[in-house]
């Protein structure tokens, strides 16, 4: 069998790789094409995945012609969220998309989606496509995806999208400007899919008031499973961090993206907090998207701290869990890792306005005020830091949130992709009562 992958970004690859990795160790084949910044061809996951048997990655523009590219890209600008939110280029995109509609605009999406089919499936008519969550927000104009979803389909190939992240937020409310509690549309665009698959029932939540039960896979997290977490410990990069001998309390410190509210004049006052108390180091990491848009970490008074850093872009956060003693998250996933290496994560609720999904299940972790921060940071200094999580609690979490369906997860994922496309295939060849080679010899 054969998939075509299509990732955007930093998550996507995160979380998608060990998809395409158990895909490919099952004896199918794969095409991988990299949507977002040219750069991530470099990334170490993405060069794994180079080496696996009956997997090609590429970039988007190696795979079209340059100006096939080109096109794809100035409409995808034009349709942008981040470029509408400048004030003078935004008006000038919004005026040319006007001019510039959806049915002049479906030439080259059709265009590109049918190379790109065709390049990864030829006449065969068995094969899947797989994004990941793609919402209104996404950089990736819907209207693409949709063409290609709607293409592939009629070729009998199936649809499915695959989880780019986790949960981290228990509440509703937890961006800017959100003051109602009610179904988000922005995720009603799953409804392109034949498939959408969820780690576990907190995801499952954003998408359900928008697609039938059928429509909803929950198959726990593919990022977060043992299998996957013991081949990463393999492949992850080691930072300088790592391999330097240190006797100080370390701390890391991860950000929230700019789009939800962070309360930061008191995450101001905890890293002071922090740095004025003897034998401790921080590091504080910004999220991998959007971080550069917060001032915090740009702040000339933070750097004046001699015992404070921020992690450059290009240091993962798996390489800084592993160095650190102790972590501080503003409502993240990527911290699930270090809990199931019981590694205590503090879950810093009262720094945003949402609700962690890690306090709601262990409330043992949770940071009320600025009295919970002194007092347990000073308690693994002085008493180490074994013992932090009440197990049950712990493996509750991990058995709901990480391992929904059992701990054997990422064969669940491989299966759901095959029998989607047993299901598409046999879907077209019932339609017409022959298969698509015998409609087109």
């Amino acid at each position: 069998m054969k998939a075509l992958f299509f990732l955007r970004h930093y998550n996507d690859i995160d979380h998608i790789t060990p998809v395409v990795t158990k895909w490919s160790e099952s004896g199918h084949s794969a095409d991988v094409v990299l949507l977002g910044p040219p750069k991530f061809l470099a990334d170490y996951r993405i060069r794994f995945l180079g080496t696996l048997n009956h997997v090609r990655v590429a970039h988007l523009r190696s795979v079209l012609f340059p100006h096939e590219f080109l096109l794809w890209k100035l409409q995808a600008f034009l349709l942008a969220k981040g470029v509408r939110r400048i004030f003078l280029l935004g008006r000038l995109a919004e005026k040319l998309a006007r001019k510039y509609d959806a049915g002049k605009r479906a030439a080259i999406w059709q265009k590109t989606a049918r190379r790109l089919l065709d390049r990864a499936f030829g006449n065969t008519g068995e094969g899947v496509v797989v994004f990941d969550w793609i919402t209104k927000g996404s950089p990736i104009p819907i209207e693409w995806v949709e063409t290609i979803i709607s293409m592939a389909q009629e070729r009998g190939h199936g649809a499915v999208s695959l989880p780019h992240g986790d949960s981290p937020h228990a509440n509703r409310l937890i961006r800017h400007r959100e003051w109602v509690v009610k179904p988000d549309t922005l995720y009603a665009d799953a409804r392109i899919f034949d498939k959408l698959v969820v780690p576990n029932e907190l995801c499952a939540t954003r998408f359900r008031p928008f697609l039938n039960s059928q429509a909803i896979a929950v198959l726990g997290s593919p990022r977060y499973c043992d299998e996957w977490l013991e081949r990463l410990a393999k492949l992850s990069p080691v930072s300088g961090h790592q391999t330097r001998p240190d006797t100080r309390l370390k701390i890391v410190m991860f950000l929230r993206k700019s789009e939800f509210t962070t309360f930061w004049e008191e995450v101001s006052e905890i890293t002071g907090l922090i740095a004025a108390l003897p034998g401790v180091e921080l590091i504080i990491k910004p999220h991998t998207r959007g971080g550069w848009r917060q001032s915090f970490t740009r702040s000339a008074s933070l750097r004046e701290l001699p015992n404070v850093s921020v992690a450059a872009d290009n240091v993962h956060s798996i390489p800084l869990m592993n160095w650190a003693d102790v972590i501080i998250d503003l409502a993240t996933s990527v911290v699930f890792e270090a809990i199931k290496a019981k590694k205590p994560v503090l879950a810093a609720d009262y720094l945003h306005a949402g609700r962690s999904a890690m306090a709601h299940y262990m409330p043992e972790t949770e940071l009320k005020c600025r009295d919970d921060v002194y007092l347990l940071i000073n308690k693994f200094l002085s008493e180490g830091c074994d013992n932090f999580y009440v197990e049950e609690n712990r493996q509750r979490f991990i058995n709901e949130m990480l391992h929904a369906g059992g701990a054997d997860v990422l064969p669940r994922y491989v299966a759901l992709l095959e029998n989607e496309t047993r299901r598409a295939k046999a879907g077209k060849t019932g339609a017409s009562g022959k298969t698509t080679d015998e409609q087109q010899g």
